[in-house]
């Protein structure tokens, strides 16, 4: 025997319950709909650059273990800042021969002065790419966080709204009732639509981008201990 849907979706009816919302709860929805709409631009744009930077950096540590020394790289295989791997390489071959440079006129120029200040770079490119592999990640943060309370708020306003308005009638029924509180719990409704996807999107970025920091933090460890060994 088939079921008949009409009774449900017509007493779900979106369009018609967002309509029973005031301007309160037609302005929160309406922005909770723009923020879904950019998270999950951002999930996807984010997802691909992740994918594609450890693309890149898995192809460019394999183009290195050729390279019989990082001192003497070639300027067209160091000068690639659109590559993290490349991006460290190379601040760490130029502050090792500006080091060599400076030492040679103090008269200081040791092998432990060079790797120093290699390290140093190294340190400081690190940190500048880890807040590259990390942005955006605070915006769906405040989106998972937020949404749930925005929509929170909505469901208040509206609860009050639809009391308001049937306090002043000389009498009350569920009929008279039920549209104002549908309409209020729509907010919550848009404000968990909005988080729960956000918050399954935000933890598997979040993992990837922990991974490609502990790659590049190894990374930059067995650079700085090629330069050591290619220095003696």
């Amino acid at each position: 025997m088939p079921v008949n849907f009409a009774p449900f979706l017509a007493a779900t009816n979106v369009i018609e319950i967002f309509e029973h919302c005031d301007i309160v709860g037609q302005v929160i929805c309406s922005g909770l709909a723009l923020f879904s709409i950019v998270a999950w631009a951002v999930m996807f744009g984010k997802r691909n650059e992740l994918n594609s930077l450890r693309r890149l950096n898995h192809l460019f540590e394999r183009h290195l273990r050729d390279q019989r020394s990082l001192l003497e790289l070639p300027e067209s295989l160091r000068d690639r800042r659109d590559i993290p791997y490349a991006d460290l390489l190379t601040d760490a071959i130029e502050a090792y021969w500006k080091a060599a440079a400076i030492g040679k006129e103090k008269g200081m120029d040791t092998l432990r002065f060079r790797l120093e200040h290699a390290e140093n770079a190294l340190q400081r490119a690190l940190a500048r790419q880890t807040l590259r592999y990390e942005s955006n990640m605070v915006f769906l943060a405040s989106i998972v966080s937020g949404a749930p309370f925005l929509g929170l708020l909505g469901t208040v306003w509206g609860v009050m709204d639809a009391f308001s308005a049937v306090s002043v009638q000389q009498t009350a029924s569920i009929q008279t009732l039920a549209p104002g509180v549908s309409a209020a719990l729509l907010t919550t409704i848009s404000g968990l639509l909005v988080a729960i996807p956000c918050l399954f999107g935000y933890n598997l970025l979040f993992a990837m981008t922990k991974r490609l920091i502990t790659e590049l933090e190894n990374y930059a460890s067995s650079l700085a201990d090629r330069l050591e060994l290619e220095s003696k």
